[in-house]
């Protein structure tokens, strides 16, 4: 705790902070902590009980994934309240986890939107590596009945299912094309230079054409 204390840097703080993450630890100097530390369960969890971010951070990035049961991942999504923590407690953890497609379910219908935008995202890889078995229209259905109303993290979640959807099977993809222009949402998302608008119809004709 006193090392992470120590990166601190005020200008990285106010920069996170901007986007809903309370901490002023630069990322790859966290990484490098990581990488130093290597797998240590024991640790990890320490780490995540001091309810500090940049500890959270570091505690997912020296976890075993699959050490944790469904309901420790769980009671920690629903304690991750800040984007950064959320993000990497899903991609690196729970996307690792036996009980993946167990919590996907459950936090999908969630009624809190944070939680449900974790099932969505869950939901969203399944769209691209195993759609076996998934009801892609139905998810179409709700996608266009809900997104545009949605919180904004539930709704970044749905609209990036959305474009997934359309990127990776061509017979939704008129479809999904035209919920996005319909809906309009994150079309005027600052985007910097050389990087892909997070609009649905500009990001899924831009990976179309990459595939091209």
């Amino acid at each position: 705790m006193a090392e992470l204390a120590g990166l601190e840097d005020p200008k990285a703080r106010a920069v996170n902070e901007k986007h809903g993450d309370d901490h002023g630890v630069n990322l790859g100097k966290l990484r490098a902590i990581a990488k130093r530390l290597k797998t240590q369960q024991d640790l990890a969890c320490a780490l995540w009980e001091t309810g500090d971010t940049a500890a959270r951070l570091l505690a997912l990035l020296i976890c075993r994934p699959k050490a944790f049961g469904r309901d420790e991942l769980d009671a920690m999504l629903r304690a991750a309240r800040t984007p950064k923590v959320h993000d990497w407690l899903v991609n690196y953890v729970v996307k690792k986890s036996p009980q993946a497609e167990e919590l996907r379910t459950a936090w999908f219908a969630d009624p809190d939107p944070v939680v449900a935008s974790a099932g969505w995202a869950l939901t969203t890889e399944r769209v691209a590596k195993k759609p076996e078995g998934l009801d892609l229209v139905g998810l179409l259905d709700v996608i266009e009945a809900r997104m545009k109303d949605a919180p904004d993290r539930l709704q970044w979640a749905m609209n990036h299912c959305l474009a997934q959807i359309g990127i990776e099977h061509p017979e939704h993809r008129a479809r999904a094309l035209e919920i996005g222009e319909r809906m309009e949402v994150l079309k005027d998302y600052p985007t910097s230079p050389g990087c892909t608008s997070p609009f649905a119809p500009a990001w899924i004709t831009e990976m179309v054409r990459r595939q091209a």
